[in-house]
């Protein structure tokens, strides 16, 4: 194999409450429950269908992500993002964090999770049993994200996940009340398999032992092997804290693979990195991961220009003119670009707000759910779909040639291709009659 890198593959970065109807009544939440029940999907929510939004409370918001942790910088694209949706859907600047949506204020209350698990389920309580929000939003850890989904069923609400993208969100761990604009990892492994395994034949990989890459994993080995390729050693899981590869890149050698594929998020792929530079793995096959956030690619990716990998996001990449209004109010009013995940957490708010048209203002979890299963809206990526068995969020990815990493306002490549690549269905249990005639478990079926 030829000394020169070509990166082309995949980091898959990454209690009670009440709600007002459009007449202003109050409506309270089911009582709390630890035991799953089945829902079936509406097959009804337009957003042609939409009323007058009124409410006589304040709908209430409540928003957890990394601002402290391991994964602050991602969750510095939600603080920016999703005020700047809210922004744009309400025509409102945000005033203490209020919004107007015709005759509904929206309230928004933040909290910090540091991406810890116990950090999380802490803020989520305050906000359900001290803010008495009606809606949920995030977090960026996966692992986060699950106690989060789990705390908001319980309580009678509505969860929508942003940005994590590990598969058991809306697979596993899936419930009725909890839906996401964030991909997951199977929509980036099915976009950039197809390309890699035209290229390439045998595979190995590497990962971080959690949520979000053991989904990964699954998604690569799945996707992969679909599009024609082989995987020629076992699955390398590591402590998502490592910062010490040597060991591991040793048993990726043994290998003989082609391309080692890589499912990990924030900056430790740097020193993942330097480890398969220095212990020769990127001499002897490719390395595989996608394109990240602005601020890692230029440590990341020095001297691989004029390769081509997949992006979940770029703020150069969607021609549309919410994308545009983004671009320039990120720019106004952080001084600096969208990066990756702006655009999920964007979303996310114009999701709770195109719901909210379409009950009329009304935020119990019975009607929004029924709003938002099946909704297509559009956002910065274009048009969203939230589909209706498996809360889905189907949408376009992308897949980019790198031109170069020192342009001043990051704008680093050239559109290769746009897809929206093909999902399964991950429904189990009690929840897998949900999947309807959807592919089950894996793109074959």
């Amino acid at each position: 194999m030829p000394s020169t890198v070509l990166i082309v593959a995949l980091l898959l970065v990454a209690a009670g409450c009440t709600g007002s109807d459009a007449q202003g009544t109050t409506t309270t939440a089911a009582a709390p429950s630890t035991t799953r029940t089945t829902v079936s999907p509406s097959t009804t929510s337009t957003l042609g269908e939409t009323l007058p939004v009124a409410c006589e409370e304040p709908v209430r918001v409540g928003v957890v992500t990394d601002q402290t942790g391991s994964l602050a910088l991602y969750g510095a694209h939600v603080m920016r993002g999703f005020p700047l949706g809210l922004e744009y859907a309400t025509g409102s600047t945000g005033e203490h964090d209020t919004y107007t949506l015709d005759g509904c204020d929206i309230e928004v209350f933040y909290r910090n999770d540091a991406s810890d698990v116990d950090s999380g389920a802490t803020a989520a309580r305050e906000l359900i049993e001290g803010d008495d929000v009606d809606v949920i939003v995030g977090s960026v850890s996966s692992d986060v994200t699950e106690e989060i989904q789990d705390l908001a069923f319980e309580a009678g609400i509505i969860h929508i996940a942003v940005p994590a993208a590990a598969n058991a969100l809306t697979g596993s761990n899936f419930n009725p009340n909890s839906f996401r604009t964030s991909r997951n990892n199977y929509q980036d492994a099915a976009s950039i398999c197809r390309y890699l395994a035209g290229r390439y034949g045998t595979f190995v990989q590497i990962a971080s032992d959690d949520a979000f890459g053991h989904g990964g994993a699954v998604a690569l080995r799945d996707a992969c092997t679909f599009f024609g390729g082989e995987f020629v050693g076992r699955d390398i899981f590591v402590p998502s804290d490592t910062t010490n590869f040597t060991p591991y890149m040793d048993e990726v050698l043994e290998s003989e693979a082609e391309v080692l594929l890589v499912t990990w998020a924030g900056g430790g792929i740097v020193a993942l990195r330097k480890a398969a530079e220095d212990r020769g793995v990127l001499d002897a096959m490719v390395l595989g991961t996608t394109f990240v956030d602005n601020q890692l690619m230029p440590a990341l990716f020095v001297g691989a220009e004029g390769t081509v990998s997949g992006v979940l996001y770029h703020y150069t990449l969607p021609d549309n003119p919410i994308n545009e209004w983004m671009v320039d109010r990120t720019r106004a009013e952080f001084n600096t670009s969208p990066d990756l995940f702006d655009a999920d957490a964007f979303n996310a708010a114009l999701l709770i707000t195109q719901a909210l048209k379409v009950t009329g203002g009304n935020a119990g979890a019975d009607v929004l759910r029924e709003a938002i299963e099946g909704i297509t809206f559009e956002g910065p990526k274009g048009t969203i779909e939230i589909r209706a068995r498996d809360h889905v969020a189907v949408q376009d990815m992308y897949i980019v040639a790198l031109d170069n990493l020192d342009d001043p306002q990051s704008a680093f490549f050239e559109l290769v291709a746009t897809n929206r690549p093909p999902v399964p269905c991950l429904l189990d249990g009690d929840f897998a009659d949900r999947c309807g005639d959807l592919p089950r478990r894996s793109l074959s079926g």
